[in-house]
């Protein structure tokens, strides 16, 4: 086996600075960083062309004979199931139907230009449209009068919801917009996979329930706001289901069933899916349409569908202030689902999305559609996967599912006015499968990673039982609380009177209180209340000293008295309590772990040397030096030796231009490796090899 030796002189920070001469890194100054940011030359233009219409990139490669077939089949395919989702997610959203037409329009014509994704399907996403559903029925309730908004005056309830509606969602686009030219998509990625995958359980849940009334027939007012998830009055009026609904309801959900898991059984042999939702919608508009379904069995159908397109909207500035709150968590969810599912089909079909563009984009999308009365889009995960598994190649395909929804807008919208509104209800209920059974998750996570599925549940619950919102807020937080968590695990190797206490992370406000309880866990004792107890024994010598109970002998301190001897409980001047021990006016330096004349009892510290490993600490921030500062302090006071290794050069700098170094606080604490400051230790202290353990503290 080959080895090699290396052999140098053991290094702290200061004698290897002193040696070895610094190379400076030559930083940019801002004014460098200015003129640069708006120099302009041909290659940025069109670098900036290309990033701000990501489909001029695609167009220039575009295959014309291969790709175009593909997308012209995967186009109308996806077109025709956008028809139907549209109309069904609509009723989610608390808004007649046709406004589902509009949202599978309008910002699907933005994306194609703006977006960075060739495969996701942009249009209504269930989740999105409960959460608009939510804001409309709150500002205009079933029951009751709307809220007192300037603007409603003159106005139907549907046109109200419409603009409700239109305004949030025209918001949420702001915001999209903004984080997008901010260049702050990264936040977005705080929510995880496992925190999506709960909300998204629990929001299928919402939607279940919501669909409930349309599938049994029953006239239910719209639910909002925290707790929304109840039955209590789908159940108090059960008796009044309608048989027809619900018969037709079921007979949907059965054979759309069967055959989705047909197509995922057979999507290997099967040229394109089988679109059995078109197929069964287009059945059911038949036979309702025969046999009079609306008249003869009281079935709510969908009704007068106008033809064309109305006319654009200004948005509502006094919704904006009712509705903040709501379009932000929509803003977030929103691009997180899309961003998601646009991640898995860059890498399926090996090319690159942008965050911050593909916000631009749904905010682009957003705010354009809801000037012509759309509501919030997003990518619903079926709709993208038949616009990607019929064989769509570029958003050419989304263009084109836009033109089928625009000719059943412009000209045969009529056709599905006979179609029950249960059907719709039955397709929403059979599309949540996907995500109803991410619940399988929860023993996965339970068995590899339990703090994820703390989120997962949490999350879920909370979803489930508060409201959207605020189940959206709490799984935030608890995600952050489990980062706090990982961050904070610290790991200790202990040769005998040496403690070596690894870092595994940056420290920061979030987490300096929690290194610093766990550091005292470490060494085994709290070296502030030890110091205090030391300066206290300090003072009941001197007293002693003084009243002559006390005497130095050849053996040491000597008690003379035999009365007993009370600890000073002098408290007149707790702050002398916290500085260093002071021998200056002692016969004797006192051996602290030796015994201690007249029973005074102080705890006895074991540890000498404590090394501090900084190989994984990536900044501190104020609050951190801070901090830090304080507990070596408290530690060096207690007469143990303080080491810091690997450490980062940029921390180095901050600690000196901080002013970090003082009296006690040296830079000649800091070592260039672990090894330098252990065989360093070990000059001072040699200790036996044998008597060394390893442990881990959390």
């Amino acid at each position: 086996m080959k080895q090699y030796v290396v052999a140098r002189p053991l290094y702290s920070e200061d004698a290897f600075a002193d040696e070895h001469e610094k190379i400076h890194r030559h930083h940019k100054t801002l004014r460098h960083h200015v003129k640069q940011y708006f120099t302009c030359d041909l290659k940025r233009a069109k670098n900036a062309a290309l990033s701000l219409l990501p489909f001029i990139g695609w167009m220039r490669i575009y295959q014309l004979k291969e790709w175009l077939l593909s997308d012209i089949v995967s186009g109308v395919s996806t077109g025709l199931v956008a028809v139907l989702q549209g109309l069904a997610y609509s009723l989610l959203a608390s808004l007649p139907p046709w406004y589902g037409l509009f949202t599978a329009f309008f910002p699907v014509i933005i994306y194609f230009f703006l977006g960075t994704s060739r495969h996701i399907s942009v249009g209504a996403f269930p989740v999105l449209s409960l959460m608009v559903g939510a804001v409309v029925t709150r500002l205009v309730p079933d029951e009751g009068p709307p809220v007192n908004i300037t603007g409603f005056e003159g106005l139907t309830s549907d046109e109200q919801r419409v603009m409700v509606a239109a305004s949030v969602t025209f918001l949420m686009g702001i915001m999209q917009l903004a984080m997008g030219l901010l260049q702050v998509g990264f936040i977005v990625m705080y929510l995880s996979d496992t925190l999506v995958s709960g909300f998204t359980t629990a929001a299928a849940v919402h939607i279940l329930v919501s669909q409930l009334k349309f599938v049994l027939g029953l006239v239910v007012p719209g639910l909002s706001g925290p707790l929304s998830i109840t039955l209590e009055k789908i159940f108090v009026q059960i008796e009044k289901t309608n048989v027809c609904d619900l018969v037709t309801s079921i007979l949907i959900m059965g054979v759309v069933f069967i055959v989705k898991e047909i197509n995922d059984r057979y999507k290997a042999k099967l040229p394109v899916p089988i679109p059995i939702e078109v197929i069964m919608t287009v059945i059911a508009c038949g036979v309702s349409y025969a046999f009079n379904f609306q008249v003869i069995y009281k079935v709510d159908v969908v009704g007068r569908i106008p033809l064309g397109y109305e006319s654009p909207m200004a948005p509502n500035m006094q919704i904006f202030g009712q509705t903040a709150v709501e379009a932000f968590p929509m803003a977030i969810v929103g691009f997180a689902v899309a961003f998601s599912v646009a991640k898995v089909y860059s890498v399926k079909h090996d090319y690159i999305i942008d965050g911050n563009q593909e916000l631009i984009a749904f905010g682009a999308s957003n705010i354009i559609g809801a000037a012509f009365k759309s509501f919030a889009a997003s990518t619903a995960l079926s709709r993208s996967a038949v616009q990607e598994s019929t064989g769509g190649k570029t958003q050419i395909a989304g263009l084109l599912s836009a033109l089928i929804v625009m000719v059943v807008t412009l000209a045969i919208g009529f056709l599905l006015e006979p179609l029950p509104k249960s059907v719709l209800g039955a397709v929403v209920i059979v599309n949540l499968k996907g995500m109803l059974m991410q619940i399988r998750e929860v023993p996965h996570l339970w068995r590899r990673d339990r703090p994820d599925c703390v989120v997962w549940v949490v999350t879920c619950l909370a979803s489930i039982l508060l409201g959207l919102d605020l189940g959206l807020a709490v799984g935030l937080g608890i995600e952050l609380l489990t980062v706090v968590f990982r961050l904070v695990r610290f790991w200790i190797y202990e040769p005998e009177g040496v403690k070596i206490f690894r870092i595994p992370s940056p420290i920061f406000f979030a987490n300096i209180d929690f290194f610093r309880g766990k550091l005292v866990e470490a060494v085994g004792f709290n070296p502030l209340r030890v110091l205090r107890k030391r300066n206290k024994a300090l003072r009941t010598i001197r007293k002693l000293l003084k009243k002559g109970e006390l005497q130095m002998t050849s053996k040491g301190l000597l008690l003379t008295s035999s009365g007993p001897i009370e600890e000073s409980e002098d408290e007149s001047n707790m702050e002398e309590l916290d500085q260093p021990t002071d021998f200056k006016d002692l016969p004797v330096q006192v051996n602290w772990n030796s015994e201690l004349p007249a029973n005074i009892q102080v705890p006895r510290v074991d540890v000498h040397s404590l090394i501090l490993d900084f190989s994984a600490v990536s900044f501190l921030d104020i609050s951190a030096l801070k901090g830090l500062k304080a507990a070596l302090k408290e530690l060096i006071r207690v007469e143990v030796e303080v080491y810091i290794v690997a450490c980062d050069e940029y921390i180095l700098e901050k600690l000196h231009s901080c002013k970090f170094f003082d009296d006690e606080v040296k830079s000649s604490m800091f070592f260039l490796t672990l090894h330098d400051a252990m065989l360093h230790i070990l000059e001072k202290h040699p200790v036996n090899s044998e008597n060394t353990k390893v442990c881990e503290k959390v």
